[in-house]
């Protein structure tokens, strides 16, 4: 019979296994505690991870075995499921048309795994998943395409719940209507433009279009690109010189727009009639020229003249230095127009070309904040043109508005780069800040400082800071 001490150990021993026993079930469902959230809500976390992952949370339970499917998100990639009918099989099973759970973004990225050259249509395959996304109620799709100039499903162009396109080697040729009431964002990339009118459809079309980026243009017969819109903010240009047969330039009527970005090598021409005029623009513009000289731009000189006068009344402006040059070139023909509504100018241009900053500066009566960037061997900052700036007339920007300037380059401590800060410094009247930075490779960081700390300044509030 046992006895007292017996019975009390026998007690506890129950009381451990049973403790541990609770221990080990709290933690089976604090570590399972997603499965108890609504069918929903799993849907919406499983809709941030790629979907590839989200088909492993299918072996998790009964439950879980279909989840995948009704997740709002889709994305597949030709790398992923190299085989052509995996990748078939897959989008089959998420694209399935009895089902009406909505699809709130879709990423495709197609090879050209089992297609033939110059084929027109998209591969036959994809016309039930497009089909069936445009059912459900799509928002957001971005569809890569090999370079065989594809045309989407005509259906795309009227789907009314898009609020985002992303379109990559696709061709507009027969898009006769197009009606996109949601859509905000349009970014077309390496697309073949057969007609002037197809892309201006497709803009104008868009009635609350916030943002349109055209990356590298393909064209038959299209010569002039018309951006129209009442609703654009924020738009991107950018062509390269493998670009085929592009046209002669852009035309942008957007009074709504607040930012505009152009990295154009190829335009002849680029007419801006209207932006709003809080816009900040930022140019790389060279109109087509390979060579910029004097006779160069004298050829382009009514074009320049349309641009720099559409550009002239924004608020914030950046300006590469082949762009810096060609203005510099035509302020050898004509005058420049006023910029006096600009209050925030970044200027990278050629340590060759400074002696023309003095004279664009002339023509910004308003100015703020000035950046400069030149390239890093001021050693070829001639002193003939650096005299030539130092001893030009003093701008009205620097005696009456300029509060801020940043060098970004960073000074080595040639006599040139001292010059150029000595008379920033000794010219501005209302300077708050000017802010240098030292080359990584200075070799007598000390006494640079000292040199930068001790000149003059005009303004008693100026501060210098050295990074």
């Amino acid at each position: 019979m046992p006895n007292f001490r017996q019975v009390i150990a026998f007690h506890r021993l129950k009381t451990r296994k049973q403790m541990a026993c609770s221990k080990g079930l709290n933690q089976r469902l604090k570590e399972d505690r997603i499965s108890q959230l609504p069918e929903s809500l799993i849907c919406q976390i499983l809709s941030h991870l790629p979907s590839k992952e989200t088909v492993k949370t299918s072996v998790l339970s009964t439950r879980w075995r279909s989840l995948w499917l009704c997740v709002p998100s889709f994305d597949l990639a030709c790398w992923q499921l190299p085989k052509i009918n995996d990748f078939k099989s897959f989008g089959d099973k998420f694209f399935d048309s009895n089902r009406v759970s909505c699809i709130h973004e879709v990423k495709l990225f197609i090879g050209d795994t089992g297609l033939r050259k110059g084929v027109d249509d998209v591969p036959s395959y994809l016309m039930p998943w497009f089909d069936a996304a445009i059912n459900r109620k799509i928002q957001h799709l971005d569809a890569w395409f090999p370079p065989c100039s594809f045309k989407m499903p005509l259906r795309l162009y009227t789907c009314e719940t898009l609020v985002s396109l992303k379109l990559f080697h696709v061709t507009l040729d027969g898009v006769e209507f197009v009606s996109l009431p949601c859509l905000k964002t349009l970014h077309l990339k390496y697309m073949w433009y057969r007609k002037e009118a197809n892309f201006e459809r497709l803009v104008t079309c868009c009635p609350v279009l916030e943002e349109l980026k055209i990356s590298g243009c393909v064209n038959d017969n299209a010569k002039v690109f018309r951006v129209l819109s009442r609703s654009l903010k924020k738009l991107r240009i950018k062509t390269d010189k493998n670009d085929q047969g592009f046209g002669s330039g852009f035309v942008i009527d957007a009074p709504r727009l607040c930012f505009l970005r152009i990295n154009d090598k190829l335009s002849e021409s680029f007419i801006i009639t209207d932006v709003d005029p809080n816009a900040k623009v930022d140019i790389s513009l060279s109109f087509g020229l390979s060579v910029i000289d004097e006779a160069s731009v004298l050829s382009r000189r009514s074009t320049i003249r349309s641009f720099l006068h559409g550009i002239s009344k924004v608020r914030d402006m950046t300006l590469c230095r082949d762009t810096f040059k060609f203005i510099c070139q035509y302020s050898k023909i004509e005058l420049l127009p006023q910029f006096g509504y600009i209050s925030s100018l970044r200027v990278t241009f050629r340590v060759s070309d400074v002696k023309w900053l003095p004279t664009f500066l002339g023509r910004f009566s308003n100015l703020k904040s000035l950046i400069l960037v030149w390239n890093t061997n001021s050693k070829k900052m001639y002193s003939k043109e650096l005299h030539q700036f130092i001893y030009s007339a003093v701008q009205e920007c620097l005696l009456s508005s300029l509060e801020f300037v940043d060098i970004k380059t960073g000074i080595s401590g040639h006599a040139a780069e001292l010059q150029l800060v000595m008379f920033l410094l000794m010219n501005s009247t209302i300077l708050k800040k000017l802010t240098v930075r030292l080359n990584y490779y200075c070799t007598d960081e000390k006494h640079i400082i000292k040199t930068l700390l001790e000149l003059p300044r005009r303004s008693t509030k100026c501060k210098v800071v050295i990074y």
